[in-house]
Formats: C-alpha cells, sequence, structure tokens
C-alpha cells in the first residue's frame, strides 16, 4: 500500500510518518513539502531514515501535484494551522485560502485521477465562535471550567465540545477554510465516489514541535519558559486561566490505519479526536509545571484580546470512542516531559524554528 503525506517534514507529518510504519505492514510512504516553514529541514534525515520518497512540492501548485506518482490513499498533513492566519499583511488572506482551500482541491482532483482515498486533517476550530465564547465559566485551580449546570449549546457539555455543535460564522477565516475543505471532500466522494475521512482534531503537542504560538502552544510555552524568554497572559483576565487540551500526533495512527484499511462505502460525517478533559490544561497550570521543572519565571499579564480567541477548547471525542474504539493512549503527563527534555537538549530550538 502507498500513502502520500502533504506537509511531511511539519511536526505533524513526520510524526505520523514513524508512526504508519508501526502499524501498517508493507507501507510504501510517500511525502512533499514546500519546506517554506522554519524548522521544516530538520526533518528530513528522519525522512531518509524511513524510506519516504520526497517530493519538494507545494500543495498550491497544480502542476506539482500532477507531477506526483499515484497513491492508494493521501494524508493531508499540510495547512497553514494558525487561528490568526490571514490576518496580517496585505495578501495575507488570500494566501491562506490558497494553502488551506485551494491546496484541497489540487488534492482532490489528484485523488479523482487515481482513485486515490483522502484522509483529511481538519481543526476544532472549525466550531462556532459565537457560543463557545458565551459558554458560563467560573475559575478552579487556576483554570477556566465550565459551570455544569448551565443552558449547554447545542453538542456541548461538560465533555467539551461534540461533532454537533454549532459550524455557523464566525469560526475565523483560518476555521473557514477547514470547514470549506471538509464540504468539498464530501462532495468529491459522493460525486466521484471516493473514499474520504475527515478528522477534526485537537491542539497537537509533542517534543519536536516548531516554536510557534498559534500552532503548538504546549510545545511554545515550554521552550520559551526554560529559555526564559519573555511569556504573557494575553486576553481574558489576563491570568492565563484559558485551557485547552493536547493530542499527540502518533495516538491517531491507529485509527488512520483501520480507515485506510476498511473504506467506508458512504461518505461519512467528520469525527472529533482530541485529548479531551483528561489531557487538558490552562496556561497558568502549565507555567506551574515549568515552576517545577525549571525553576521561577516571572509571566507578564495582557488582558487585551485577541481575534478568535477563546476561554476553553477541549473536544469530546466520545464518538470516536464508539466507532473506533479509540482514546488518546500518551497521557498530558508524559506529553509535557517529553517537550521538557527536548527543550533541554536544544536550547536554541525556538531560534530554528519560529520566524
Amino acid at each position: 500500500m502507498k500513502l502520500l503525506i502533504t506537509g511531511i517534514c511539519g511536526f505533524v507529518g513526520q510524526s505520523l510518518a514513524r508512526a504508519l510504519r508501526e502499524h501498517i505492514d508493507g507501507l510504501e510512504l510517500v511525502g512533499l513539502d514546500n519546506l517554506i516553514r522554519p524548522g521544516s529541514e530538520l526533518n528530513r534525515p528522519t525522512l531518509g531514515s524511513l524510506g519516504v520518497q520526497f517530493f519538494h512540492s507545494d500543495i498550491r501548485s497544480a502542476s506539482d501535484i500532477d507531477a506526483l506518482p499515484p497513491v492508494d490513499w493521501v494524508l493531508d498533513a499540510a495547512a497553514n494551522a494558525s487561528v490568526l492566519a490571514g490576518l496580517g499583511h496585505p495578501g495575507a488572506s488570500r494566501q491562506l485560502v490558497e494553502h488551506n482551500l485551494a491546496g484541497t482541491i489540487n488534492l482532490l482532483e489528484y485523488c479523482r485521477r487515481h482513485r486515490a482515498g483522502l484522509i483529511l486533517l481538519s481543526t476544532s476550530r472549525v466550531y462556532s465562535i459565537p457560543p463557545l465564547s458565551g459558554l458560563e465559566l467560573n475559575i478552579k485551580d487556576k483554570a477556566f471550567e465550565p459551570l455544569p449546570n448551565q443552558a449547554w449549546p447545542s453538542g456541548s457539555s461538560p465533555s467539551g465540545i461534540a461533532e454537533g455543535f454549532s459550524t455557523r460564522p464566525p469560526i475565523s477565516l483560518y476555521g473557514s477554510t477547514k470547514l470549506a475543505s471538509e464540504i468539498l471532500a464530501l462532495e468529491y466522494a459522493a460525486a466521484f465516489g471516493l473514499p474520504v475521512w475527515i478528522n477534526r482534531c485537537g491542539v497537537m503537542a509533542g517534543a519536536g514541535q516548531f516554536g510557534r504560538a498559534d500552532q503548538g502552544i504546549f510545545s511554545f510555552w515550554i521552550h520559551s519558559y526554560a529559555a526564559r524568554r519573555k511569556l504573557a497572559y494575553i486576553g481574558f483576565d489576563g491570568q492565563g486561566h484559558q485551557v485547552r487540551d493536547a493530542l499527540h500526533p502518533a495516538d491517531l495512527a491507529p485509527v488512520l490505519a483501520r480507515q485506510i484499511a476498511k473504506p467506508s462505502a458512504q461518505p461519512e460525517s467528520p469525527m472529533n479526536f482530541g485529548g479531551g478533559t483528561d489531557n487538558s490544561m490552562s496556561l497558568a497550570q502549565l507555567s506551574d509545571w515549568c515552576a517545577d521543572r525549571f525553576g521561577a519565571h516571572n509571566i507578564l499579564s495582557d488582558p487585551r484580546p485577541r481575534p478568535f480567541d477563546l476561554p476553553w477548547v477541549v473536544m469530546d471525542s466520545r464518538e470516536a470512542m464508539r466507532r473506533w474504539d479509540w482514546k488518546p493512549r500518551i497521557p498530558l503527563t508524559a506529553l509535557l516531559e517529553d517537550i521538557g527534555r527536548h527543550a533541554q537538549q536544544h536550547p536554541n530550538w525556538l531560534e530554528l524554528t519560529s520566524v
């Protein structure tokens, strides 16, 4: 079986390439990456050791995709994955759409031409911002916690945000490109009989993740803290009470292998895969962990809000448990410890992997 992984030199792409080797016998790996992210080149040696046939290609370029060899499945791990993407310089919004939507179209056309299946890695940020911003919260152990007896929006509960939660705009420019990609993928599946799986992922985290706060807050925070860089709690009460859950990409590998081995006869709705409440914490709690690990470091406070930010985002993956008997295997404590060890071993990591 031959699998193409897009964005293979990123943290998620290379992590899945390595993990899927352990779950699929005889797997042939093809990978592409445009190598524009600082740190991407650092993963090339690992991919070479895995026997990956690598292409320096860009999913925005139809001619680049046309030049790829045929495969059986495509795993799309390439995206501009920042919720703040598209808000910068003039042209940033167009670049975001080209990366995350036009790139998906090129891959779907490739899959149609070669009769390949597609696994699209999507995001928790397809869910509607206003009802998430309106959740009633209190503060417990330095973290926001939803009040259990409130009038929960449909598709949400103390267990987190489920697939039935609203995707009505606004969801951010980033979230809208991913949601549009989901819809197009399902339409191609229905129109052309292509096997398609859409997996909505929570925050990815793990050792070796690149140093960007908007794309990997757990890794960025730990590396910055260990290096005694300036850090600040931004937005809300300025005390770092905002909460996210975390998932290592390797925890996706078993279900990805099953999806590849057993494609559905009909397009199935997107499904959540996240760390859940057991693998969640606030920034303030993360700072306490860092203080125990690395010693004291002063954190600044800036309560000014940022666009599209949310106080509490935790994925409810109970449908994945029901459908695939899936749950995260790597606990948050192990994730943090791996990142902390990596930070000590690579003190210049942020210089190598951040813009």
